[in-house]
């Protein structure tokens, strides 16, 4: 598993130009959103990274792509039943066998992908070791921690209005 903080510097420097147009959360139909997250991971060493970040699509297809605080892509994240990619730029394309073993490669943590559409509509879905808070969703801020299994991992959703 790579560290977060070496994908990310890596990300950084094979980032490109953002997309322009892209949408906010006013013009979401629950299948985009846009915002900044933020992502600690309790590991050894601790790793910890932010993104701004457009999420589009359903847990069973979709698209997420991380943005730099300069608006450079550093990765975009793409699942569907029979794959699951992630491309860094002028890096090879890493193929996955699942969405979950993606996001654990990407963030340095299984953030639970189903869990995180049902968040940001709102939906307090369970999942195992996580608990989320869900109290300031009308003001799009969202987060979530993982106790168990370790690492503790520390997951926040501001959400574009």
């Amino acid at each position: 598993m790579l560290a977060v903080g070496g994908l990310l510097a890596g990300l950084l420097l094979t980032g490109c130009a953002r997309p322009p147009g892209s949408a906010t959360l006013s013009d979401a139909k629950n299948d985009f959103w846009t915002g900044r997250l933020s992502l600690q991971v309790q590991s050894e060493p601790a790793q910890s990274f932010s993104a701004g970040f457009e999420l589009k699509g359903r847990p069973e297809r979709g698209e997420l792509t991380l943005i730099s605080p300069l608006g450079n892509v550093l990765g975009v994240l793409r699942w569907s039943p029979s794959e699951a990619l992630l491309d860094s730029g002028n890096q090879k394309i890493q193929r996955f066998a699942s969405v979950d073993a993606l996001m654990t490669q990407a963030t340095g943590a299984a953030v639970p992908l189903s869990a995180l559409f049902a968040w940001l509509q709102g939906d307090n879905a369970s999942v195992s070791g996580w608990s989320a808070d869900l109290s300031r969703h009308g003001e799009g801020r969202i987060r979530a921690q993982r106790n168990q299994p370790l690492p503790q991992t520390d997951l926040r959703v501001v959400l574009d209005q």
